[in-house]
């Protein structure tokens, strides 16, 4: 036998070996080189061990993500991993194809119409670009409603779904822009829903008779606020003996946190925080005036005009039980603007905006109302406070619930403190079936702000209760199509739903340990400009996208591609090009860095609340568990 003959022979035997070894890979998404198939599982899918093998069959988790590697007679083959072990096949019927991890959730309906799921897309097309869209959408909404037939396929529920007691996905299949020649630009969205469960019995009017509701003032100390802080005790006084023994009494609670600044340098200012008084259905409410009595401001001056306003307001979201609360209030009450991070004196390493993520988060839900003192001797900070606490305290169709005292005038002050005090009780009250007499009607247009705002806010506290109680689900609709705009306003604060990117425990600790890698080798030097940005972005993409391959991404240093193409929404970071990044200058590089650290302590946050994370099946790993994130929060 020749040498080359034998060589060939050799060849001929080792081939089969050698694609043995090769891992299968999942099948591409048509149309592309690097995205591979995946599928979700609808709750009561099975696993087989080969297709039509039902009866052999076993429970998968609903909401479980699988990659596809095969498809068959209505069957597909699925592997947890990307990297060719397969688990067995499943009803195509019983999967969702997902081509990223993006999904919807509802906003609450307070102050907007409920959203709309249409049978096709022409229609919803047409409407959109009619220029009577507004009354042919409440026509159609309206039938819908009325039980009659029509191309409305499903409504959103009229209370509120709280995604954490009532898991579901709104995985978006596909997006498309339509923007007609008159009128405002939308979404097109097509997509498809899966509630972890049916909706149980609506729970009845009845169940608003439990309902109630706690304020917790959150009020700075410092020098120059004792007039503020008088007064502030005074409508507390005010209200406690309104409610007097009334049934109310047993409806509504106050508690106080007061705040200062860092004590670096400054011993004398005493405290950053201190929790004065929890809102206690165990005790009267007049339990909290003798607490409360002893609050005093300052005697020590702090450094620089900022407090640290957003550690007060932490304190609050923290200590307080606020899932025994309905109606769920903050007042904040200060003259100066707040410490936010990158401020090293800013002990929570949060910005105003992830606070108030943080306050909106299900398990909050937390409104934060702000007053604002604008003394005269603070002018030069009047601008910088009202940005700031304009974002922190925005809620949805409300708005900012920001209230500016001007000059700093302690009448102006009381009236205001009085109005916003009255307006929730009354809130409350109606609330339970049990208003209370002797409310004054709000005078002026800064009091009639308040309470129409007030009663935005109280409808969607009673919406988001109903909806716990009642155990709302998405509908159950197999395809469908919508647009991510109110159909009669189509504004920011009236957005039906949100866009989030479903991510599980270890997930997100990865991207926290991954983001801040990121960050330490940028600003160590270790990265230049563009290698630092094509990571950033590369995880931004991979998590958008598939959160399984971001050590991938992160491996090939941002080559990310196919990633970004074709994904119906951004970050921030996604939608800065490379070119932008580079010459939009070493200062506004650091700003977007800054904000990134906050998010950190965001990913903390979520972390560390427990109801936030929902397991399905208490068979998986604590680490599996899941929660839809903002894509707002996300790089």
């Amino acid at each position: 036998m020749t040498l080359i003959r034998r060589a060939l022979l050799l060849l001929l035997a080792l081939a089969p070996l050698s694609a043995e070894a090769q891992p299968r890979q999942p099948l591409l998404i048509e149309g592309t080189t690097t995205l591979y198939q995946r599928v979700i599982t609808r709750p009561g899918a099975e696993l087989a061990p080969r297709p039509g093998e039902a009866q052999r069959a076993r429970p998968v988790p609903g909401f479980s993500v699988f990659y596809v590697y095969a498809r068959r007679d209505g069957w597909i083959e699925v592997g947890e991993a990307a990297q060719g072990r397969t688990e067995g096949w499943i009803r195509e019927t019983a999967a969702i194809p997902w081509r990223h991890s993006m999904v919807l959730a509802f906003t609450n309906p307070a102050g907007r119409e409920r959203a709309m799921f249409l049978r096709d897309e022409e229609t919803v097309r047409a409407i959109w670009s009619a220029p009577d869209r507004a009354a042919r959408a409440a026509a159609l909404r309206a039938a819908a409603e009325a039980g009659r037939e029509g191309p409305v396929i499903a409504l959103e529920p009229e209370v509120h779904v709280d995604i954490t007691r009532n898991f579901y996905l709104l995985p978006v299949l596909s997006a498309r822009m339509m923007e007609p020649e008159t009128g405002p630009a939308a979404r097109l969205l097509e997509v498809i829903s899966a509630p972890a469960q049916a909706a149980a019995p609506r729970a009845g009017a009845e169940a608003l008779r439990e309902f109630k509701g706690a304020v917790m003032f959150v009020i700075d100390t410092t020098i120059s606020m004792q007039p503020y802080i008088d007064r502030t005790r005074e409508a507390v006084r005010r209200i406690v003996a309104r409610i007097g023994d009334t049934v109310v009494r047993d409806s509504f609670r106050f508690g106080m946190v007061t705040f200062r600044d860092s004590l670096d340098g400054r011993p004398n200012v005493e405290y950053v925080t201190r929790m004065v008084s929890l809102p206690d259905f165990q005790e009267a409410p007049d339990a909290v005036l003798g607490r409360i009595a002893g609050v005093r401001e300052a005697t020590a001056s702090t450094e620089g005009w900022q407090e640290d306003a957003l550690a007060g307001v932490k304190l609050a979201l923290d200590e307080v039980k606020w899932s025994e609360f309905g109606g769920r209030y903050i007042i904040l009450i200060t003259d100066a603007s707040t410490r936010e991070a990158p401020d090293p004196r800013a002990s929570t390493g949060m910005t105003v905006a992830e606070m108030n993520a943080l306050a909106r988060s299900e398990a909050k839900n937390v409104a934060i109302y702000t007053i604002h003192v604008r003394t005269p001797e603070g002018r030069a900070d009047h601008a910088r406070a009202e940005r700031q606490y304009r974002t922190l305290s925005a809620f949805g169709a409300a708005g900012p619930l920001y209230y500016p005292v001007p000059d700093g005038d302690v009448r102006a002050f009381g009236a205001m403190v009085d109005v916003l005090a009255d307006s929730i009780l009354a809130q409350v009250a109606e609330t339970v079936g049990r208003p209370i007499a002797g409310i004054a009607p709000p005078r002026g247009e800064a009091e009639r702000r308040i309470a129409e705002q007030t009663a935005v806010v109280a409808h969607a506290m009673r919406l988001a209760y109903l909806g716990r109680l009642e155990g709302a689900a998405v509908p159950d609709v197999v395809r469908s199509f919508t647009v991510d705009e109110d159909w009669a306003d189509p504004s920011p604060i009236r957005r039906p739903m949100e866009v989030r990117v479903l991510l599980t425990r270890n997930q997100l600790s990865d991207l926290a340990a991954t983001l801040r890698g990121i960050i330490e080798a940028g600003t160590a030097g270790r990265l230049a400009p563009e290698t630092f940005f094509g990571r950033l972005r590369g995880l931004a993409a991979a998590m958008a996208r598939d959160p399984r391959r971001t050590a991938e991404l992160q491996r090939v240093a941002g080559v990310f591609g196919e990633y970004l193409d074709g994904l119906p929404y951004r970050s921030r970071i996604m939608g800065i090009t490379e070119d932008e990044w580079v010459t939009m200058g070493a200062g506004a590089r650091r700003e977007i860095i800054n904000s990134l650290e906050a998010k950190l302590r965001l990913y903390e946050s979520y972390a560390a609340q427990p109801e936030l994370w929902v397991n399905l099946d208490q068979a998986r790993a604590p680490g599996e568990a899941m929660y839809p994130v903002p894509l707002s929060q996300l790089p």
